[in-house]
């Protein structure tokens, strides 16, 4: 069973009741403005028109901060697919042919402009199957009602979306509302996490996120390779007297210095006490094992006058490199 479950790709995480209702409502709304002004333009092909938009609206509302979605993927995806068609239905009077034709080049194109946004096809087929209605329009038609309604569409995700933190749009506004909330304490070396806890964290979002959890945990191994594969000093040369930096920038940076390195037990486990010679918490001391602390060290340093520079694991007092500067 749960094979057939992922070859059909159900996904089976649960959004929250007010996701659900609010992505609804906000979708109705959203269609409903561009009903009206589709209705008032364009006349009696608006219901074909409008189609289009529908799809967008899905994004829109129910995956806000999805990259397909964004205002650049909305704006330039329906443009794009609207020249594209209208040029198509112009040129070719089979629709058989200017149909295919008008949503491959409007994929082609939203690929080239960097603006996929899969709703664009609808509208490039849009101005070849609509007939007269809008083969009058012609190139009128990429203003209204296409531009007309993206530009709706638009605002009312962002109005309606902005009461709500969690649903912000576009993601640069959804970002602003997480730079705001205060950061976990750091620690050196993040804690294990495995497919369940990653489960349980999409569950636990107040907003649809566009991966699956195949995908997440794929994206976990990716970055658990990569950190694994930086460069980080090795414990054989974290020395007493030495300094070490975690090479971050900003509030997370430090300098640690190595006071001293001792034996814990009889399984050869070693503990490092460190003192923080410069960025934050500047003069307290700590303590850490010593391959957790040789993990949190990318590389040893030196003082030099303001600024700490960056020596080879091999010589801490050898071969200099770029310069930290102050914190």
């Amino acid at each position: 069973m749960t094979g057939i479950i992922e070859f059909l790709g159900i996904d089976r995480r649960h959004a929250p009741w007010r996701e659900r209702i609010v992505s609804g409502l906000g979708g109705g709304i959203g269609i409903l403005s561009i009903f009206l002004i589709s209705r008032a333009t364009v006349g009696p092909g608006a219901g074909l028109i409008v189609a289009s938009m529908g799809a967008s609206a899905v994004l829109l509302f129910a995956v806000p901060h999805g990259p397909l979605s964004q205002p650049w993927q909305l704006l330039a995806g329906h443009l794009a697919s609207a020249a594209i068609g209208v040029i198509c239905a112009r040129t070719l009077a089979d629709p058989v042919l200017a149909g295919p034709l008008a949503v491959g080049l409007a994929i082609f194109a939203m690929r080239i402009l960097g603006c996929v946004h899969p709703p664009g096809g609808a509208t490039a087929l849009s101005a070849v199957i609509s007939g007269p209605t809008v083969t009058q329009l012609g190139f009128g038609y990429l203003v209204t009602p296409v531009l007309l309604n993206a530009l709706v569409l638009l605002a009312v995700a962002i109005l309606f979306n902005y009461p709500f933190p969690w649903r912000r749009y576009p993601a640069a506004l959804h970002a602003r509302v997480l730079q705001e909330i205060p950061p976990a304490t750091a620690q050196p070396v993040p804690p294990a996490v495995d497919r369940p806890d990653l489960v349980y964290a999409l569950s636990e979002m107040d907003t649809f996120v566009d991966v699956s959890e195949a995908d997440l945990q794929r994206i976990y191994e990716i970055a658990l390779r990569h950190h694994a594969e930086e460069a980080h000093v090795a414990p054989q040369d974290v020395l007493p007297g030495h300094y070490f930096s975690n090479g971050r920038y900003g509030a997370d940076w430090q300098v640690r210095e190595v006071i001293d390195i001792t034996p814990v037990g009889d399984e050869g486990r070693q503990v490092v006490r460190f003192r923080v010679a410069a960025g934050q918490g500047r003069l307290q001391t700590g303590k850490s094992g010593l391959l957790e602390f040789a993990r949190w060290a990318k590389y040893p340093v030196v003082r030099n006058e303001n600024s700490w520079q960056k020596v080879s694991p091999a010589d801490s007092t050898g071969h200099r490199s770029d310069a930290e500067p102050e914190s």
